[in-house]
């Protein structure tokens, strides 16, 4: 069987319920089965340097896959730890609780929708302080490259922002079933924190 697709395809049946059993050690189904399907794409981009026997490197393959999405839930953790960590006490108190919630939740749901990229290259200068040049050396780029992509996520940032405060004000304007009580105007305080310090 020298065709590398017919190769490819048994290799895929034979082992892929291997994989597949072995990511659902370390993650949930639909994430276990992402990975196990990266694992055999990884595997046919380099469809050369898979070894025989190949079950223990598509196993390696899968490990790497898991710790990069334990990695990427990790750091989407601690973002939303962040942005809970700019609520002050104050905050809460001023604001009504359920409308906290919301807007909080907005805000997350604001940055979860940015590209990770974006995402880092905000982070980088709002919360870890760093400057073009220091933030362009921790992405592999330079200082120039690393402004002008900086620009863009703010204005990406901005514009999403802007699209979530417009649907918050249309769900408030629509009736209720209270229809009888005024809609009270929102703010958001949670999402314009984020805008400023952009």
């Amino acid at each position: 069987m020298d065709d590398p697709l017919e190769r490819f395809a048994g290799l895929y049946d034979q082992y892929y319920r291997n994989v597949l059993r072995y990511a659902l050690q370390h993650a949930e189904q639909g994430s276990a089965e992402d990975v196990a399907s990266e694992a055999f794409l990884i595997a046919w981009r380099r469809w050369p340097d898979v070894p025989e026997p190949p079950l223990p490197w598509l196993l390696g393959v899968a490990r790497n896959l898991l710790r990069k999405q334990a990695e990427a839930g990790r750091r989407r953790r601690l973002l939303a730890d962040r942005v809970a960590a700019m609520t002050s006490a104050a905050d809460v108190i001023a604001w009504d609780a359920g409308e906290h919630v919301v807007e909080r939740t907005t805000a997350l749901q604001v940055l979860a929708s940015l590209p990770e990229r974006d995402v880092e290259a905000l982070t980088l200068v709002t919360w870890h302080g760093l400057d073009a040049r220091e933030a362009a050396a921790v992405l592999g780029c330079s200082p120039r490259a690393f402004t002008v992509h900086l620009h863009r996520a703010r204005r990406r940032l901005i514009k999403a922002l802007q699209a979530a405060d417009q649907t918050h004000k249309l769900s408030a304007q629509r009736p209720s079933a209270g229809a009888g009580r005024r809609a009270v105007p929102s703010r958001q305080p949670a999402a314009s924190t984020l805008k400023e310090q952009a």
